[in-house]
């Protein structure tokens, strides 16, 4: 069972998994995009975007504790410099796994993770600057503004509707005249 597993293994001792993530980590950083398989880019996930996350901060302590993971001082100027400043205003999410299918020898599932904000097919090679949003309930100040011209909207639809009734129809002026006439014979 795995009851309190909150870690895949990877069928690997802690000393040879540490060693593949921090690997694949720098491959991603370097490349921006990698292939491997399923289970292997969960766990890198779960692996390397915290490590983005620190990259954000530029500060000695931040180098030095992404260091301890990545072990590589050129993926570390490469983090701390491009990749950082990509994802400076994204508030996480900086990677994307996208399945490729089975893999011929031995049927295990493949895929490629990549960073986000390094794909020109989504990002149609320009830097897109999304505004910061937040989710809330429209202020009591728009919907009394809006309450006025749906009030004169209604009165302007009142107020043809009160001319047509005053005005008589031709039958109504046929008859009207006829009783006139009559009046006028007698």
């Amino acid at each position: 069972m795995r009851h309190g597993k909150k870690i895949n293994h990877l069928g690997r001792k802690t000393a040879h998994r540490k060693a593949m993530l921090s690997n694949m980590a720098c491959s991603l950083i370097e490349y921006k995009r990698i292939n491997t398989t399923v289970a292997k880019a969960k766990a890198l996930k779960r692996y390397v975007e915290p490590l983005i996350t620190k990259a954000k901060d530029d500060s000695t302590h931040s180098r030095r504790v992404v260091f301890s993971y990545l072990r590589q001082k050129e993926t570390i100027k490469e983090l701390f410099g491009t990749v950082s400043s990509k994802v400076a205003d994204r508030p996480g999410g900086y990677t994307r796994i996208i399945k490729t299918g089975n893999r011929p020898g031995d049927n295990a599932e493949m895929c490629m993770i990549e960073l986000v904000d390094f794909n020109e097919v989504y990002t149609n090679g320009k830097d897109l600057k999304k505004t910061k949003t937040r989710r809330r309930k429209k202020s009591t100040a728009s919907k009394v503004e809006e309450t006025p011209a749906v009030e004169e909207a209604q009165v302007v639809e009142e107020t043809p509707t009160i001319e047509s009734k005053s005005e008589e129809t031709p039958a109504e002026e046929k008859k009207s005249d006829d009783s006139n006439d009559e009046n006028k014979d007698a």
